[in-house]
């Protein structure tokens, strides 16, 4: 069973920035796929941003450029830092493990993005 415990998220102004940290229960290196989601109300959950154990990463086409996924192996810890936010960004913003044939989430945090 792995634990996913996701922070960092707030209130800011547009074009401010966050790191969002998602603390995980085990060894994130053993880890196949750690990926950022984000649901605004009224909307689907998307993926934001995800990191493989080999290490590559993917963002979807509205955050590309503006984040950055991460891992610290040691604190087991994945981290989502985004840049230049905008009204558009205000979702819940969820952490996901897939570990072999599981997945597991956090229970997400909120973001918004208002003047």
């Amino acid at each position: 069973q792995v634990q996913l415990v996701e922070s960092g998220g707030g209130l800011v102004q547009p074009g401010g920035s966050l790191r969002l940290s998602c603390a995980a229960s085990g060894s994130i290196s053993s880890f196949n796929l750690v990926a950022w989601y984000r649901q605004a109300p009224g909307k689907q959950r998307e993926l934001v941003a995800s990191i493989y154990s080999g290490g590559n990463t993917n963002y979807a086409a509205s955050v590309k450029g503006r984040s950055t996924i991460s891992r610290d192996n040691v604190k087991n810890t994945v981290y989502l830092q985004m840049n230049n936010l905008k009204p558009e960004d205000t979702a819940v913003y969820y952490c996901k493990a897939s570990v072999f044939r599981y997945d597991y989430w956090g229970q997400g945090t909120q973001v918004t993005v208002s003047s």
